[in-house]
């Protein structure tokens, strides 16, 4: 994200104390360009949160985090992957790598519990995008239901999945009066040939979903698997979702820790 070549995407929404909505499309950004939209979108709200579709605590060595192997049990069973995180990873995870430097500088409460509990202040939380769909949609969990929506890997990509999973973000943003975010992405539905671009911005949008979900929807809609130690992911549920993760964390916690 922080190569100007290979940037993320960054979506914006904001709720004013007497209901009025704004949202920002999603745009590429940097790390410094994201930390410098946050801050100023941020400004005239008590409670800043940002979701972020990368890791934001990774104390191990090598391996992966037991909450990888949490999800997991939901990715891989639906039929995609999870990519392991460690300080092994250099320029990703390791001591000098960017995320480190844009969390310090972003100042955030790294706990998602307080995100909810608390009036202002700014937080963070980790999200995950392919785990998530699993729990938005019964289409996108099952074996081999994970949808193929990314166009960089043209001999997996899927139009109708690039669709569906556009047309579900619609929905859950139309459900919850989120007019703005409905829109975009029943324009991007509507994309003939999208590019690997769009499916970032399409990923912050879903990243921007999770942490309205997070803080408005009942508890039973999201939950947060792993911990603040060694690292979690906030995520939406289904019924089905939810018990193929409680059962994964349960056997994991049974177990000792190994890498």
């Amino acid at each position: 994200m922080n190569n100007p070549r290979k940037p993320g995407a960054l979506a914006l929404a904001g709720f004013g104390a007497s209901g009025g909505q704004v949202f920002s499309p999603p745009q590429l950004v940097t790390f410094c360009q994201a930390l410098a939209l946050i801050k100023g979108a941020a400004s005239p709200y008590a409670r800043c949160v940002v979701a972020l579709d990368q890791p934001t605590i990774v104390p191990n060595a090598a391996g992966c985090r037991p909450v990888e192997r949490i999800a997991k049990s939901v990715v891989e069973h639906c039929g995609g992957g999870v990519q392991p995180s460690s300080r092994a990873r250099i320029g990703m995870f390791c001591d000098n790598a960017p995320i480190w430097c844009f969390k310090d500088k972003l100042g955030a409460e790294d706990d998602p519990h307080q995100t909810r509990a608390a009036n202002q202040g700014a937080f963070l939380i980790e999200v995950f995008p392919a785990l998530a769909l699993s729990g938005l949609s019964d289409q996108f969990f099952g074996p081999k239901r994970a949808p193929k929506y990314n166009p960089g890997n043209r001999t997996k990509y899927k139009q109708a999945d690039w669709e569906a999973v556009c047309t579900s973000i619609a929905d859950h943003a139309s459900k919850r009066g989120l007019v703005e975010m409905a829109d975009w992405a029943t324009a991007s539905a509507q994309l003939e040939h999208p590019r690997k671009a769009d499916q970032d911005r399409l990923d912050a949008v879903i990243c921007t979903l999770i942490g309205v979900m997070w803080l408005a929807d009942p508890p039973d809609a999201t939950m947060m698997i792993g911990d603040l130690e060694t690292g979690y992911i906030v995520t939406p549920v289904s019924k089905a979702s939810r018990e193929r993760l409680d059962k994964k964390a349960r056997l994991l916690a049974s177990q000792p820790l190994t890498p």
